[in-house]
């Protein structure tokens, strides 16, 4: 062990040694100079244990990081599975069904729509039922490794070895709010439109809950949304249509209603041709050939064969009518970013403004300047660096629906231009203290379209019918002479083959 010369110079004996043997003594003997070394070193030794022993830095430090929420040092779960058990017990052969599971979401503390969840992890859609002894063993495992409700429900929608939620995860949940929740009885019988509406609120919990845009929900973004919280409401709230963030099932009617009207060959497909008489053309060409480009789609045949599927256009309409929102604002963004670089150029900008200029010009209206539009753009949007406007720049503006009208739809781009500059100051002081825009749309479009189905009814049969939500559907997708009828489209747990109809495509 080599010994460093500040220790040598505390031992001077040793020290002297060491220097005659250097200069060639054959006095020194090795025997003897080997004694002194061993005792200098054991020497060193007592000295270093006699030190006090500082803890490591990273002992010190307390832990921060829960990535399945943090353990709470109050909970019995042997008391927790004492409950659980006691339920099980109330039924022959302690055997429940997925009709009996809403007791056992509540002896587990759980809002009582995780039932299908816990139904499923503990293998009951296998079996038509679980075992008491299954889902204890399921259930403790959950409670010894997951330590908030966020934690605990991901673990149970997702697949084995995941730490995420994709699309299709979501499905048997939803189905069992379809079959069980009191606002939704109606749907019961129209079973082929089961997967339309779980379609339409998956695409919803995406849009609001996936905000890293990469088609799988981690355990942070789960706690971040209101998504567990709305779960919990099921429960309270038997009107699902005040559930407008994610369940609502007139805002799914209206969705629903929107895309079939475009749908001119009911293949659940629309096409670039389609997707321009959406509200009277008012989005420009130049944007609906982005749309289908491929910027802000996962469908394959978006890109290759220029189509979108239902679910993209339940994005494109929430997009197009809340453009407030941040996902919206990154909706259009990606759009209007024609190279991909994070930052609209001018040229990007007068790229899109130069067909609403045209626009303009068709409707007789002089069209003001792009070099005078783009200085009252950067003066709303005060960019950070000058001439380029990035997505932080939009979410920071509270006008940035003012910006993305502008620039690709004409309608509400005139809407703007006639609206008080006061009135529109007002509104985004105030944005956030009342409904969204989306909410407001979808009420007055579901209100309009039972006024329409309504007053068809009176013509056709000359009195008054009580509706119901499933005939508004029904004679809303009324073929007449078309021959393909609008319930072929099948239930996602049949046992039809998918090759025949692609229904995993609404999820990709």
């Amino acid at each position: 062990m080599r010994m460093k010369e500040i220790s040598l110079r505390q031992d001077p004996d040793l020290r002297k040694e060491l220097a005659l043997l250097a200069r060639g003594c054959d006095f020194v003997l090795p025997s003897r100079f080997k004694k002194r070394l061993k005792a200098f070193q054991q020497g060193q030794a007592q000295a270093k244990k006699e030190e006090p022993v500082t803890p490591a830095l990273s002992e010190s430090i307390p832990k921060f990081y829960f990535p399945r929420g943090q353990p709470q040092a109050n909970v019995n779960i042997d008391n927790l599975i004492s409950k659980i058990e006691q339920i099980f017990s109330q039924f022959p052969d302690e055997r429940v069904t997925i009709k009996e599971m809403g007791l056992v979401a509540k002896a587990c503390e759980c809002p009582l729509y995780w039932k299908a969840p816990l139904f499923h992890a503990a293998g009951g859609d296998r079996r038509g039922h679980v075992s008491v002894h299954k889902f204890v063993a399921m259930w403790r495992k959950v409670l010894q490794t997951c330590h908030d409700d966020a934690s605990k429900f991901l673990h149970l929608l997702a697949k084995p070895g995941c730490n995420y939620l994709e699309q299709e995860d979501f499905i048997p949940f939803l189905q069992d709010v379809v079959d069980s929740h009191t606002g939704l009885a109606f749907l019961k019988e129209a079973s082929d439109f089961h997967s339309r509406y779980i379609t339409t609120v998956v695409q919803r919990i995406f849009y609001n809950v996936n905000r890293s845009w990469t088609g799988k929900i981690t355990c942070p973004e789960l706690r971040r949304s209101s998504f567990l919280q709305n779960v919990a409401l099921l429960e309270e709230e038997e009107e699902i249509n005040q559930l407008t963030e994610f369940f609502s099932y007139e805002h799914f009617y209206v969705i629903y209603c929107k895309f079939w009207e475009l749908d001119t060959d009911h293949d659940l497909y629309i096409d670039q041709r389609d997707l321009t008489r959406h509200n009277d053309q008012a989005i420009s060409h130049r944007m609906i050939e982005r749309l289908f480009s491929g910027a802000i789609s996962r469908d394959r045949k978006v890109h290759k064969e220029a189509k979108l599927n239902y679910a993209d256009f339940v994005w494109f309409l929430i997009s197009e009518e809340d453009k407030k929102t941040e996902t919206s604002i990154e909706y259009w963004f990606r759009c209007m970013d024609l190279d991909g670089d994070g930052v609209l150029s001018m040229y990007e900008l007068q790229y899109f403004y130069q067909e609403q200029c045209q626009k303009l010009e068709a409707l007789a209206i002089e069209p003001l300047p792009f070099e005078d539009c783009l200085c009252q753009m950067l003066d709303m949007v005060k960019p950070e660096i000058p001439g380029k406007i990035t997505l932080r720049d939009l979410k920071r503006c509270k006008l940035s629906h003012i910006f993305f009208d502008t620039f690709f739809n004409i309608e509400k781009y005139l809407d703007h231009e006639q609206r008080d500059p006061l009135m529109a100051a007002r509104d985004a002081e105030t944005m956030g203290q009342e409904i969204s825009d989306w909410e407001r749309y979808a009420a007055e479009e579901y209100d309009n379209l039972v006024a329409e189905e309504t007053a068809n009814e009176q013509y056709n049969d000359g009195y008054d019918n009580a509706l119901d939500p499933v005939d508004h559907i029904t004679c809303a997708f009324d073929l007449r002479n078309e021959k393909r009828h609008l319930f072929e489209i099948p239930n996602p747990h049949s046992n039809l083959d998918l090759d025949e109809y692609e229904y995993e495509d609404d999820f990709e």
